[in-house]
């Protein structure tokens, strides 16, 4: 399977803009490349049911995320707080950056 390219990064602000969360606003936890998916803070979220394993610990219902396919998800820009498309581009000093293409601003974070 060919690996994907996804234009997101961990702490990234994403909005869900297909799906049952369609419309909710959120940070990336985790990318996935290989799925094309990304697991959004409070998106997607499922109910699982654990077993007790030990003797002292019961069973529980278990809430937790799951991957978001990327392109269900738009980022939004930190400068002009819209979602829209990214592009990227190479500076002179050769540094890969990723910007806005409505502001044009850059969306990595400032060092």
């Amino acid at each position: 399977m060919r690996q994907g390219r996804t234009y997101l990064k961990k702490n990234d602000q994403v909005e869900v803009i297909a799906g049952k969360d369609k419309g909710r606003v959120g940070k990336v936890l985790k990318v996935l490349p290989d799925e094309n998916k990304a697991v959004v803070e409070r998106v997607n979220m499922v109910k699982r049911h654990t077993k007790a394993r030990e003797m002292n610990q019961q069973g529980q219902i278990v809430e937790k995320e799951l991957p978001i396919h990327v392109s269900n998800l738009q980022l939004i820009c930190p400068e002009c707080t819209k979602t829209g498309r990214i592009g990227k581009k190479i500076l002179d000093d050769g540094a890969k950056i990723r910007f806005c293409k409505s502001c044009g601003e850059s969306i990595e974070k400032k060092a």
